[in-house]
């Protein structure tokens, strides 16, 4: 068994893209009209859908990620230089939710909401 993907349900899977692509450099694998779509971020990728799409996977209805709160629930993304990266994702219309901090154990981390409502965790290599 392996972690295959990760999919965010969204309101306009373009929007979201791009996003992604201006605020984190992330490069398209592919899109499928304008339902689906795979960002190249490694091994695993990250996919967003349609809200229209996740409804018929989940035909008991889910909490959307765009909602007043946040869902528990985050994606980290790991930099060397969490400070730029943390501006760069405001700039290109993440909301802040935590300026960047260091952490005990060595790492620095921060958090932005995006505008389709996903947590990102922007931090640092964990030194072990």
């Amino acid at each position: 068994m392996k972690f295959g993907y990760t999919i965010i349900y969204t309101e306009d899977v373009v929007r979201s893209i791009e996003f992604f692509e201006n605020a984190f450099g992330f490069k398209r694998r592919f899109i499928h009209e304008t339902d689906y779509a795979e960002l190249e971020t490694g091994e695993t990728a990250l996919a967003f859908a349609t809200h229209e799409l996740g409804e018929s996977h989940l035909p008991n209805g889910y909490i959307k990620a765009n909602e007043e709160k946040p869902l528990g629930i985050e994606i980290a993304l790991v930099t060397e230089n969490v400070r730029e990266a943390f501006n760069k994702a405001l700039n290109a219309g993440a909301t802040e939710i935590k300026k960047p901090i260091s952490k005990p154990w060595g790492q620095v981390v921060s958090y932005v909401r995006c505008p389709d409502g996903t947590i990102v965790e922007i931090c640092s290599p964990v030194k072990v």
